[in-house]
């Protein structure tokens, strides 16, 4: 048997135990049993909030088409008076990918595209390494991350300063990290590719696009794909990451270049009104917004994922959504992460009518899993099986902390004895390659400077390590973690070229002298 034979097999029965399981369960859950579950989650939510699991956090919860709770607990922002309310409008991080996922239904809905347009038809431009999967690619490869393009490709253009339109020319130039259709790759740029070029036989920018198909026919007005919007807003939360063990808001994060995968911000009451559209298959307020049958092509699992990390479910991805195997049925949800400081979490149990959202100002925290999970208990059993919360956390502390950790064993002293570097001319110069661009590398009072993106968008001071090996400290939210900047020497005595760590994740980050 083939392995796509096995997998569609497997999805098969997945959904017929599910479906079995789903049926018992929505004709066993009420609305009574979901409001008694309300006051217990209130007092979780309130307990993170008072011990400093997250500065701040904001619930929504819908049954039965009826927003049944909207609340917010904590601090905007960590060492200032003002409170978190069910308006405080949170960045959502990737919990933008299933509201953009929504959008691009309301497109297919309308006939402009459908979840098999292929990319070479909406955006010719857009072009990946292989000839192949370029003229193949369709929004669903891209809004399932099965392309074959890495994940992180691109995220180091934009952490650099490039722009929406650069980052996506530059991606041609990535080798696939699998063949076309045959693996998961968790890609932001990919994703905003697919979305952008579904917008594009409209004519209008995709934050437009999103405003008259989703946020204004929902009554969503502090809802935005933009950073600029979500800066107007007055009631908003800020990023807050732990330093020195407390919760501090010292980075911002402007997420324009990836808007559709990561660049939403929004509050509970508007994201409220999301979930009742979702839960109602394309229907609001009882008349069909958007078809149900391309609303629910988004939630169609097509990539297996193995198991959740923490309850053990079996899970899938599908466009812009996981769909989900649970104990409690089938259900569907997304978080999002910005390392700077955002955590946030949808789930969605579809033949229940019940949902719930959790936004929250911090990172690492597993609050909002920990806290969706445990209202899931409280409404369909009437207790919490666990506690949630910790193993979450302790999913979203692995991230950061074993890598972070080896990087800091591997630089924390230089070899004894380090060889000296050579006169700081020999490094100085101007280096290029097609993906990151320029880096030019200077000497400043006897110091090496780093800088790299459009117009020297960043700069990183440079120490000396050993001989030719250079460190710096390339991301803001972790001044500590040493990021390696290699020279190698030609025969002339000086650098012929520039390995960059931190913009080497796709093999792309050594550059050559270029004078």
């Amino acid at each position: 048997m083939s392995c796509s034979r096995r997998l569609s097999l497997l999805m098969l029965l997945s959904f017929a135990v599910a479906t079995t399981s789903v049926k018992s369960e929505a004709q066993t859950l009420t609305r009574d049993k979901v409001t008694s579950a309300l006051p217990a989650l209130e007092a979780l939510a309130q307990r993170e909030v008072d011990t400093k699991g997250v500065p701040g956090l904001a619930i929504a919860v819908v049954y039965g088409d009826e927003v049944v709770y909207l609340k917010g607990f904590g601090l905007r922002e960590a060492g200032k008076p003002d409170l978190v309310t069910a308006d405080t409008v949170f960045q959502i991080a990737s919990l933008s990918k299933p509201v953009s996922s929504t959008i691009v239904a309301a497109l297919v809905s309308d006939g402009v595209v459908n979840w098999d347009s292929r990319i070479a038809d909406l955006d010719p431009a857009f072009q990946l390494l292989d000839a192949y999967p370029t003229a193949q690619l369709t929004v669903r490869d891209l809004l399932s991350h099965r392309s074959g393009l890495p994940g992180v490709a691109g995220n180091e253009l934009e952490d650099i300063g490039y722009g929406r339109p650069e980052v996506l020319r530059r991606l041609r130039l990535v080798s696939p990290s699998s063949s076309f259709r045959a693996g998961y790759s968790y890609s932001n740029a990919g994703f905003t590719e697919g979305a952008v070029a579904a917008a594009k036989p409209t004519g209008k920018a995709w934050e437009q696009v999103a405003q008259e198909k989703l946020y204004r026919p929902l009554g969503m007005p502090s809802t935005t794909s933009t950073h600029a919007d979500f800066l107007s807003r007055g009631n908003r939360a800020e990023l807050h990451a732990r330093i020195d063990a407390a919760w501090s808001a010292k980075v911002k994060r402007d997420p324009d270049m990836q808007a559709p995968a990561g660049g939403v911000s929004a509050n509970v009451r508007d994201l409220a009104q999301w979930m009742r559209l979702e839960l109602a298959h394309g229907a609001y307020n009882g008349k069909p917004m958007i078809a149900s049958a391309a609303l629910d092509g988004a939630h169609i699992p097509l990539v297996a994922l193995g198991a959740n990390p923490v309850s053990g479910d079996s899970y899938f991805y599908g466009q812009g959504w996981n769909t989900e195997f649970t104990r409690h049925g089938l259900a569907w949800g997304h978080a999002g992460a910005f390392s700077v400081g955002a955590r946030t979490m949808v789930k969605l149990y579809p033949k229940s009518n019940l949902g719930i959202v959790v936004l929250a100002n911090a990172f690492p925290t597993g609050v909002p899993e920990g806290l969706a999970d445990s209202f899931a208990d409280l409404a369909f059993d009437g207790k919490v099986a666990q506690d949630w919360v910790k193993p979450w956390n302790g999913v979203f502390e692995g991230l950061f902390a074993p890598p972070i950790a080896a990087a800091k064993a591997t630089y924390a002293a230089a070899p004894a004895p380090a060889a000296p570097a050579l006169a700081l001319a020999a490094y100085t110069g101007r280096y290029a390659n097609g993906y990151i661009g320029e880096a030019v590398v200077k000497d400043r009072n006897g110091v090496l400077t780093l800088t790299v993106g459009p117009g020297g968008a960043r700069s990183y001071p440079l120490r000396h390590f050993d001989r030719d090996l250079f460190l710096c400290a390339a991301s803001p939210e972790t001044p500590d973690l040493p990021s390696a900047v290699q020279f190698e020497i030609g025969p002339n005595g000086k650098a012929s070229a520039i390995t960059i760590d931190f913009l080497n994740e796709v093999g792309l980050g050594t550059l050559k002298r270029a004078e």
